[in-house]
């Protein structure tokens, strides 16, 4: 471990010490976060070096600069050779001091910051802190000791908690739970800090190690919380590698001594750093912040919005208006009549009753928020909004309808934005006075809980216009990915391509049940089939029926969903679909009837039906999917293969542990992929044509990552 002199200037040591009166302050000043590097972690251990060689030092008070404690480990260094000290010898070090050590928290303490502030003595939090170990998102655990001392500050079940689901506790809970010893009067951090050192010296309070406290006490309920977990997580996170660690790591924390369990807890910590989870989870990561770097957005600021218009308050139209309510945003909603607009009301004010109902809000928050909710069917309502989103019928001539009323009554300047699937956005621009002003928004449904937000961007749009999509999806907390215009833009077009995919592996033998358990093996929460009935069956029906006349006649087409759907069977709503679902059911059973509909198609077809294993069904499945995921970035309708990743993690299930169908084609080899794809052609040339872009990138041995650093 390295032994240097603390140093007094910032810019020569992110660790900074100064004595005050008795106490030795010790300060991480690392901007941005504070992030734990190597230069921290030296500066740390350092510091506890000059507190006990220093006779007129009686007490350690660490304390971190700017907004935050620390906010984690560098990630940076993930993948690198380890540099010393590693963060367990620098935490080991801290609980060690022979002295008192204090961590005075505000803003982030996460995971390497939190394990820091647990090697120390006492800890207290101002009000507005943020504790965690968020490890477990990025396919990690808790590595510096984290999964030994916070059972042991808090017992296992809350231990369990934070570990596997990554949350962040608030400061008053982290009193509750014991994770903290004082919670701070003021926002003050330093002077509260300072306070509570002197309290604790005038006590003659010495350290008290994390490793000797007594959460683990009761054995029996340690190990049902631990037992508990470990059914939970076989259940939750069959296909992750990290949450099973933890669990093993918390019992190792109950069933031997510190040292060992630390011993093991590096164990399980390097084999999930060499997990390719980790890989997929890095990816994703850095993916979602990536993936706002557009170009409009450095040529053109924002506009400003204060007010959002909403037409239409069917199932869509309501999930925005809530997603705008929620983020503090006044919404005005215009319908077509007065029982469309008290539709569209209680469909909003259904959401919140459901919350207040689960004891998540209160009538009087509710109250509140309705209260910047109107509702109207006069268009002239819009005469002072500043962003309009239209969520009316997917139908072009409707919507140009719409948007010829936006374009009278709304005021110059104001973003008109169509919520559109497929549509064509550059007809619907095209048809008003103002298209430098249109934009897509394209919500998924439910529109105030998917995540995903396509901003699609037309050929006349300004680039402000764009940049004003971006802060607003900012606003909304949703992830944002721009699109170019084309029919279903990024997600609804690959995913066009991938269930046609599924569609001819059906009707070649595979059962749509053996589809869909496949894909769900593979980490999906559901397969295609039983997307298309929670969707409902209609939905894709009229998309097909849109589609016929410039459907290519010599192109393969299944009728095998027509046929269901000719049935009037749509799904859960309709209580079956391609599975039955008695009694309102939301898991369907397999049905022997579309089984039959099946070989009745096939027949038709002249086809005789073949096994397939699931790793045949998911090569085809996938191949299909990273094709058209990479045509689109070829076309240009993506700007990067990170921008279709993001799509399929926040808007269709991909598993996040895989990256995304761009980074999973990466990790299986891009060679491998175009080999399957020319193997496929064989049987369906003009389905399985090679995307221009994966063969170009094969020839010069290349990745789909490296277009991301381009």
């Amino acid at each position: 471990m390295a032994h240097e002199p603390a140093s007094t200037a910032a810019d020569a040591n992110p660790v900074t010490t100064e004595l005050r009166g008795k106490i030795l302050l010790v300060t991480v000043d690392n901007p941005p976060v504070n992030a734990l590097g190597v230069a921290v972690r030296r500066g740390l251990a350092a510091a506890m070096d000059a507190a006990e060689s220093n006779a007129a030092v009686s007490a350690v008070l660490i304390v971190g600069a700017g907004r935050n404690f620390i906010a984690g480990a560098d990630i940076r260094e993930f993948g690198l050779p380890p540099q010393p000290p590693a963060l367990p010898d620098v935490c080991n070090r801290i609980e060690a001091c022979r002295k008192p050590v204090i961590a005075a928290i505000h803003g982030a303490a996460l995971g390497g910051g939190l394990e820091v502030a647990m090697g120390a003595h006492y800890r207290i939090a101002v009000a507005s802190a943020k504790l965690g170990l968020p490890e477990v998102q990025l396919g990690l655990l808790p590595g510096a000791g984290g999964t030994q001392r916070t059972p042991r500050l808090v017992g296992a079940a809350a231990a369990l908690d934070m570990m596997l689901t990554g949350r962040h506790v608030g400061a008053a809970e982290a009193l509750k739970l014991g994770l903290i010893d004082r919670l701070a009067q003021s926002d003050d951090t330093l002077a509260e800090g300072l306070a509570y050192a002197q309290e604790l010296l005038a006590s003659g309070a010495g350290p008290r190690r994390t490793r000797d406290a007594a959460g683990l006490a009761d054995r029996d309920a340690s190990r049902a919380a631990i037992e508990a977990a470990r059914a939970d997580t076989a259940k939750k996170s069959r296909h992750l590698f990290s949450p099973h660690r933890i669990v093993d790591a918390v019992q190792a924390a109950l069933d031997k001594p510190f040292d060992e369990g630390q011993k093991l807890e590096r164990q399980f910590f390097l084999q999930c750093l060499d997990s390719p989870q980790r890989a997929g989870l890095i990816h994703a990561f850095f993916a979602e912040r990536e993936v706002v770097k557009i170009p409009e957005a450095a040529a053109a600021r924002p506009r400003p919005f204060k007010t959002i218009g909403v037409v239409g308050g069917g199932t869509m139209g309501a999930g925005i208006a809530v997603a705008a309510l929620d983020a503090g945003l006044p919404v005005t909603m215009v319908e077509r009549d007065d029982v469309s607009i008290a539709r569209g009301r209680a469909n909003v004010e259904k959401v919140y009753d459901g919350l207040v109902a689960k004891g998540r809000m209160t009538a009087e928050a509710k109250a509140a928020v309705m209260a910047r909710y109107t509702g109207s069917t006069d268009y002239a309502s819009f005469a002072d909004v500043d962003l309009v989103i239209e969520a009316v019928f997917e139908d072009l001539e409707v919507k140009k309808a719409v948007f010829a009323e936006l374009d009278r009554v709304c005021k110059p300047g104001a973003v008109l934005a169509t919520n559109t699937s497929y549509l064509d956005i550059d007809a619907i621009a095209a048809s008003i006075s103002r298209p430098q002003d249109v934009i897509g928004l394209h919500f998924f449904s439910p529109a105030n809980i998917m995540k995903l937000l396509e901003i699609v961007v037309p050929a006349k749009v300004s680039a402000d216009v764009v940049a004003t999509a971006f802060e607003l999806a900012k606003k909304l907390k949703k992830v944002p990915v721009r699109a170019g215009v084309c029919d279903g833009f990024i997600g609804n077009r690959i995913l066009a391509v991938y269930r046609q995919a599924a569609d001819h592996l059906m009707e070649d033998g595979a059962s749509p049940y053996d589809i869909d358990a496949a894909v769900r093996n593979f980490g999906y929460p559901m397969g295609p089939f039983q997307v298309s009935d929670l969707a409902g069956g209609d939905i894709g029906w009229a998309t097909r029926k849109r589609k016929a006349p410039t459907r290519d006649p010599k192109a393969r087409y299944v009728h095998v969903a027509d046929r269901i759907c000719e049935r009037g069977w749509f799904g859960q709503k309709t209580g079956r679909g391609w599975y039955l679902y008695p009694q309102g059911a939301r898991t369907g059973q397999p049905d022997p009837e579309v089984l039959a509909i099946v070989d009745e198609e096939r027949k038709k077809a002249g086809i005789t039906p073949r096994s397939f294993t699931e790793e045949e069904i998911l090569r085809r499945y996938m191949a299909a999917m990273i094709n058209e995921g990479a045509n689109v970035v070829h076309q240009g309708i993506a700007l990067r293969p990170l921008d279709v990743d993001v799509t399929f993690l926040y808007g269709y299930g991909f598993p996040r542990f895989r990256g995304g169908p761009m980074k999973y084609a990466d990790t299986v080899g891009l060679p491998q992929v175009l080999a399957d794809i020319r193997e496929f052609a064989k049987e369906d040339p003009l389905f399985w044509q090679p995307s221009p872009l994966l063969v170009k990138l094969v020839e010069e041995g290349k990745t789909f990552d490296s277009l991301n650093k381009a």
